[in-house]
């Protein structure tokens, strides 16, 4: 083999490496460049970022690097430091179009549903997803799917069947210099970790901001319905309407928010208010249905009115989606009529 022939095929085989071990383009975002100062190691690092120094094995990999964790490395090597990704679901999105978008295959889409723990039927309108960091690994010699899951996640058979899985592997054999891809979806930044990127970029990272904010919101929903349960009708269109004013609901939480609103506005002689309330829900969910046993026939009345009425609303995400303008109610007088 002349020696111009070997230059050429170990340039296509480099060229082949950096590509497989870039991130996805959808991912590129979510990562930072560390220059290795005095004093560094791959442990200190990780410990830096993420608050755990055993994350040192993601720098390994993330950068192609073969030394083992916790030797010295050179200083002003350049690091990258990945972290997952957020999405915020736009209507008509589903799980098999994001897995495309962020993942290049529909059938990585469960890796997307497992960590935000939903039901996998569809995605909720507005709600901010968290995806998960497509780590590459490339193989060693005596590596397989459970001892390369092992490394990011310990030892767990159901994290080794889920790497199978999102490589579309039948079997645990891999062979040496194979990429197998780990899908981390615990790779946050620490406070410390954000800190240092606002500092040298002067951006803070973008991303789960809105996710915990409506995971708080979901927290709050059981003392609306609550309220409901005993009578507290009052509170519950202040509950309701506080809720609704955060402007950053998915279109789920708009649709449990406003029909219970609209139960309320019912119980406080309310019709008016009720049938819009009624109406916004049905608008994002037009095959909602009361439970007839359940509900009294005034509630059913003004549901109807509103069902007769339904006009489409803009995306969950604009500003003005979340519903009709807070109104005031004053407190109803001990015999209020219940609801339901």
């Amino acid at each position: 083999m002349n020696r111009r022939f070997m230059g050429a095929t170990l340039f296509v085989l480099t060229v082949g490496l950096l590509s497989a071990l870039a991130p996805t383009a959808a991912h590129a975002e979510a990562g930072f460049t560390h220059i290795v100062r005095p004093g560094d190691t791959l442990a200190s690092i990780a410990q830096q970022y993420y608050g755990d120094a055993r994350r040192e094995s993601v720098l390994v990999a993330e950068n192609g690097l073969t030394a083992e964790g916790g030797q010295a490395i050179v200083i002003g090597l350049r690091l990258r430091i990945p972290w997952v990704t957020y999405h915020r679901v736009r209507a008509g999105e589903t799980f098999a179009n994001l897995a495309q978008q962020y993942y290049g295959d529909s059938r990585r889409a469960f890796a997307i549903i497992d960590a935000n723990r939903t039901d996998g039927e569809q995605p909720d309108e507005g709600a901010e997803l968290l995806i998960p960091y497509p780590l590459r690994h490339i193989a060693r010699q005596t590596e397989n799917i459970p001892r390369i899951a092992r490394v990011y996640f310990g030892d767990d058979r159901e994290d080794a069947r889920r790497v199978r899985r999102f490589n579309n592997l039948r079997y645990n054999r891999v062979t040496r210099g194979q990429i197998v891809l780990v899908p981390l979806a615990d790779l946050v930044l620490s406070e410390e970790g954000r800190r240092i990127v606002a500092e040298e970029t002067g951006d803070e990272p973008e991303g789960g901001e809105v996710r915990t904010i409506q995971d708080e919101i979901n927290a709050e929903l059981p003392s609306l319905a609550e309220h409901l349960r005993r009578g507290r009708y009052a509170e519950a269109v202040a509950l309701a309407n506080r809720l609704l004013g955060i402007r950053l609901l998915t279109g789920n939480q708009i649709v449990t928010i406003q029909r219970d609103l609209g139960v309320a506005y019912v119980a406080l002689g309310r019709d008016d208010l009720a049938v819009e309330a009624f109406r916004v829900a049905i608008d994002r969910q037009p095959d909602l249905e009361l439970d007839t046993l359940r509900t009294s026939p005034i509630v059913m009345r003004a549901f109807r009115t509103a069902k007769e009425s339904r006009r489409p609303l803009p995306f969950v995400g604009d500003e003005e989606d979340a519903g009709p303008p807070d109104a005031a109610v004053d407190a109803p007088d001990a015999g209020a009529p219940a609801a339901e």
